[in-house]
């Protein structure tokens, strides 16, 4: 029997790119959310040598190019196991998406091998390991609300946000990171270099306002949806150079407010785009209209990390 494993999704609560480093790598400040979308990972360590990864999916890489790939070299490596490692990918999330669907599939990978192998590293072995394979990765071993800084390796656990309804756009459009960094660095030149000390400023103090999660659960005093994340005007970098790009995002973004979104964003480098609502009646009467106006619109929620903790695994092994 294989190990299956629900790999979920992430959107950026705003993005905020700094200066190039001499790694190549650029710092950010962001916060990421999982949410209740998610492909679907199936392992299993059977007798033999080598790793075979299976998906229908023939935008997928199926070799030593695909993220689990490398995580379950590595797997094998620091658990000094022997088998061969066959890895299905059911994919249900968008590629090059802006979802870290790529970075979850390979935690998903991670979580299935050891539950294959009857054994774990320690979390902060797992948090070495995901962030030499990728930036986003680690994330993902945490999920709920999560503070990300240095290339994005870096991550806390924040104050949960409660269960919020969203609506995710994916359009047919593939961003390139590496081409949206590339344009980043073209418009602002150096001018960037003080930037991310006053947006850790802009950003603690959203985080830790009276009226967001850590003392109510996300919400203001009069009830609505995060209304701080909307004053604070948070947003996403990535937007001033993808948007220039794929102005048809720009609309989408526009469509998501005029159908209701307290707050609409890019999620990562996109081309994803989400929007937060008051309710789930609000959220699916807005999936609703942006259907009938030809967008892949689903709605869907937010996760909280208990609640993503206990649908990771599927039930059976």
């Amino acid at each position: 029997m294989p190990v299956t494993v629900r790999s979920f999704a992430k959107i950026n609560l705003g993005l905020y790119i700094g200066p190039p480093r001499a790694d190549g790598f650029h710092d950010l400040r962001t916060v990421y959310q999982t949410i209740a979308l998610h492909d679907v990972i199936r392992v299993r360590v059977v007798r033999g040598t080598g790793i075979a990864i299976t998906c229908a999916d023939r935008r997928v890489p199926c070799d030593a190019s695909n993220t689990c790939y490398r995580m379950a070299e590595r797997v094998m490596e620091e658990l000094d196991a022997s088998g061969r490692v066959e890895i299905e990918i059911e994919k249900r999330l968008p590629v090059q998406g802006g979802l870290g669907a790529g970075s979850s599939n390979a935690i998903a990978t991670l979580i299935g091998m050891e539950r294959a192998l009857k054994k774990r590293m320690p979390q902060a072995r797992r948090l070495r390991v995901a962030a030499v394979v990728g930036s986003d990765l680690p994330l993902f071993l945490v999920g709920g609300t999560v503070l990300g800084v240095g290339r994005g390796e870096e991550v806390y656990p924040m104050a949960d946000f409660p269960a919020t309804p969203i609506v995710v756009v994916t359009p047919e459009v593939g961003v390139s990171t590496p081409r949206a960094f590339a344009d980043w660095d073209q418009l602002t030149a150096s001018g960037v270099s003080d930037r991310l000390l006053e947006v850790g400023r802009a950003m603690s103090a959203w985080l830790v306002s009276p009226n967001t999660g850590a003392s109510a659960r996300g919400r203001s005093r009069d009830g609505s949806l995060l209304p701080d994340l909307v004053r604070t005007g948070i947003e996403n970098d990535f937007e001033r150079v993808v948007f220039p790009q794929y102005p048809e995002l720009r609309d989408m973004k526009g469509a998501l407010e005029r159908a209701g979104a307290v707050y609409a964003s890019l999620s990562g480098s996109g081309a994803t785009l989400y929007g937060l609502f008051q309710s789930r009646a609000a959220a699916a009467r807005a999936e609703n209209r942006l259907r009938k106006q030809g967008l892949r619109a689903l709605a869907t929620t937010t996760l909280t990390r208990s609640q993503y903790w206990k649908k990771v695994l599927v039930a059976g092994r």
